[in-house]
Order: structure tokens, then sequence, then C-alpha cells
């Protein structure tokens, strides 16, 4: 009895087909290309950003119509050095408002202060239309 032979089929190469290939890369490009066309143009507005002063330069001395108000990293309000609650600012400005000539606003804030907090003081600021407003670039001890 003689073995019986298997006949494997001879094995193909792999190959790579280069039609689908360039059918997904024009594909990929048709989509870049119309995602593209559909993005909207930016329309952008020069700014001229303010210069933050040197720290070795001092500070002008504050005038009497210059008022300061601080928040501190605990969302504590300071109106001229003077502890107050959040609540009371509108009040102290329009008092204020009436007994300066030419009502000046510095708001500054302590290394941790929240934005936030920043923010209603400065819609406070405006509701008492009060044009004069300046935002202090560099970080103070609290309550100073």
């Amino acid at each position: 009895m003689e073995g019986t032979r298997i006949q494997l089929r001879p094995r193909k190469k792999a190959r790579i087909e280069i039609i689908p290939l360039i059918d997904v890369i024009f594909f990929l490009l048709a989509t870049f290309v119309l995602f593209t066309l559909s993005l909207n143009r930016i329309q952008s507005v020069d700014v001229n950003l303010p210069v933050s002063a040197p720290q070795d330069r001092p500070m002008p001395p504050p005038t009497k119509d210059m008022l300061t108000i601080q928040v501190s990293d605990q969302g504590n309000v300071y109106f001229n050095r003077e502890l107050i609650d959040i609540n009371e600012v509108a009040a102290r400005l329009d008092q204020w408002k009436q007994q300066a000539q030419d009502p000046r606003v510095l708001i500054a804030g302590d290394e941790k202060a929240k934005w936030g907090v920043t923010v209603q003081i400065l819609d406070e600021v405006r509701a008492a239309q009060i044009e004069k407003v300046s935002m202090e670039t560099r970080t103070r001890p609290t309550g100073r």
C-alpha cells in the first residue's frame, strides 16, 4: 500500500492592493478639503494690551479720589483696606461716588483670588457708573 500524497495548493504571496489605497487617500483628501471650506473665517479686532510696570518701580501714591477694592482668596472684600461684606459694595460705591470729585477705582487681588468674585466687584463698579476703573496687574498681600 502506497501512501497517499496530499497536494497542497501553492501559497499566494501577500500583496498590497494599490487601488483601494488610492481610493482611501482621495476620500481623506476630499473630506479635509470640504471641512476646511466649511470653516468660518475668524474676524479679529486689533487690541492694544496694557503693559505691566516692572516690580521695582514704585506705585504712584493714591489720591483722595482713588478707591482700592481688593479681593482675597477667601472671597473677602477690602474697601480701602477695610474688610467689608460683598453685599455692602454697591452701597459703599454709591456713597463714595457722591463724595469724590473724580471717582477712580483700582481693583486688586491677592495671589490666589478667585476671578468670579473679582468680576462681581467689577460689575458693581459698572452698575455704580464709575468709568475710571483699573485692574492691578501685580499681587499684594491680603488687606493691604
